[in-house]
């Protein structure tokens, strides 16, 4: 047995943000991934002679040395950065809905943005000034509540970032319609929406704000060799500060203290018991509850049960015959929509059969060395907003996954005119259940808890104090204060890395 002042649990984005925190902190630590390779999500597989990136579709709020962004930033303070060679994307997204007929490609900048959603629908330039403005104080009133932990000073934020107090409780829609933004304007801003799994009606405005923000002002940036050189980035830099780390080693129990309910130690798969009276835990708090902890506060159990599963995942992974140029697939990342209505498209995205909504990437117009010369790299992943999955029967399921396939496949041709299918050389599927074996997220969500009105991105960071019931037990990743995504789970990371430093030095 062997004594930690920390236990970090997984290897996601999440836990090797807060691994380095930890250790720069003084801690000794030890992190624990039950897979053999680091990342979780971030990372890469090899079908013949393409490597497809897994999951990420562009890093936001990274920016350049000239026009640095949060996420960069932290990447400086972690020791990172310069250990991971960096792309920027080209433009910000390509929008195609077919009920309004819009086909609009809006780029990277403020003033580009603005003059660009002009052009697609006149008289927009005030309202869109206003939103990037409104978006600006909301940015600036997070970095502070994250700051100060959560615990915001209520005559700051009403002094300094009153626009952020007074739009805290609506939903995007309500706040563009407050604004007098075109209808056709807010159709094309809302694009992102499937970005954060919440539909306009539902998502906080100031979490959809913040994010647009940070995407259009600093671009968005991909590591030239996939996500996964970001994880061997971390690793690299876990074992310079000293770090120790187990792979194909999973954590089965987080043992709790007989005294006051909080972390006493941790029980790996092999009986191995570490002492600790720390963890961060880089998995879904339903995992953490229901397997591996023996006593756990009722109040708890009622708190995490009252918290909606996000999007469950399905990408498909395509290696292609035929150049971008020869394909005619011009752009790096396209939204294809049945309708920009999203309470009815969230409504349809709940059926495998009558869900036809895609992002989809092609990498090589940001990187053209990503594949062989005369070939096109591309992904294309979509979301499941109930667990339909669930009803497939075992027999079904190979047939199911390939009417999917075919169906995004079909998507994409029609929307873009391109013929996709007859230059097929590797193809790759993920289903939820996918998800759920490799990664043991419940119903192979990989966008955590929904981002609602009561439990979405300000709500969880005002209420980072509250949420932390048990001794010694955090989290990070998806699932934690920031909720999905890349940026959101390095951020989450920090927080939690940094928190738990403060844990161990009041408890001398």
């Amino acid at each position: 047995m062997k004594n930690y002042d920390a236990v970090v649990i997984g290897a996601g984005n999440g836990g090797l943000a807060a691994t380095i925190r930890l250790l720069q902190g003084g801690a000794r630590v030890l992190l624990v991934e039950k897979h053999n390779l680091p990342g979780g999500f971030a990372t890469s597989f090899k079908r013949g002679r393409f490597e497809f990136e897994a999951s990420l579709h562009e890093l936001n709020d990274f920016g350049t040395k000239e026009n640095a962004g949060d996420v960069r930033d932290l990447f400086d303070q972690l020791g990172v950065t310069d250990k991971i060679e960096w792309l920027q994307i080209p433009d910000a997204y390509r929008v195609i809905s077919r009920e309004e007929k819009i086909d609009a490609l809006m780029p990277f900048g403020i003033e580009a943005f603005i003059a660009q959603m002009e052009k697609y629908v006149p008289g927009s330039r005030l309202s869109m000034e206003k939103f990037f403005s409104l978006a600006e104080t909301i940015r600036s009133a997070q970095a502070y509540t994250s700051s100060v932990n959560g615990k915001a000073d209520p005559k700051i934020m009403l002094s300094r970032y009153g626009n952020f107090v007074r739009c805290g409780s609506y939903s995007v829609n309500e706040v563009l319609k407050s604004l007098k933004m075109p209808k056709r304007a807010r159709d094309i801003l809302n694009a992102y929406w499937c970005y954060l799994g919440a539909h306009c009606d539902d998502l906080s405005f100031t979490h959809y704000a913040s994010m647009v923000i940070r995407y259009i002002t600093r671009g968005a940036a991909m590591p030239k060799s996939r996500s996964h050189e970001i994880s061997l980035a971390f690793v690299e830099r876990i074992r310079e500060l000293g770090g120790d780390i187990l792979f194909n080693t999973e954590a089965v129990k987080i043992l709790t203290d007989a005294e006051d309910g909080g972390v006493g130690g941790v029980i790996l798969d092999d009986g191995t018991e570490i002492k600790t009276r720390h963890v961060i835990a880089n998995c879904a708090p339903h995992l953490v509850y229901g397997k591996m902890m023996d006593r756990v506060p009722p109040e708890v159990v009622k708190a995490t049960n009252a918290r909606k599963f996000a999007g469950r995942g399905y990408s498909l992974f395509l290696g292609l015959d035929k150049s971008p140029d020869e394909l005619g697939i011009e752009n790096h990342n396209y939204f294809l929509y049945d309708t920009m209505d999203s309470v009815k498209q969230y409504d349809l995205m709940k059926s495998i059969r009558t869900n036809d909504v895609q992002a989809t990437v092609c990498l090589n117009r940001a990187y053209p060395e990503c594949s062989p010369e005369g070939t096109t790299m591309m992904y294309f992943t979509t979301l499941y907003m109930e667990d339909d999955w669930a009803n497939v029967k075992p027999e079904d399921y190979f047939k199911t996954k390939e009417f999917t396939a075919e169906r995004m496949i079909r998507r994409f041709e029609e929307d873009l005119n391109t013929n996709l299918r007859d230059h097929i050389e590797e193809i790759s599927i993920a289903t939820p259940m996918t998800y759920a074996r490799y990664c043991g997220h419940p119903q192979g969500t990989i966008y955590g808890y929904e981002s609602q009105y009561w439990d979405g991105l300000t709500p969880r960071l005002q209420m980072m104090d509250e949420d932390h019931r048990i001794r010694g037990l955090r989290f990070a990743g998806g699932y934690s204060m920031r909720l999905s995504g890349y940026s959101s789970a390095y951020f989450s990371g920090d927080i939690s890395g940094r928190q738990t430093v403060g844990d161990i030095k009041r408890e001398g």
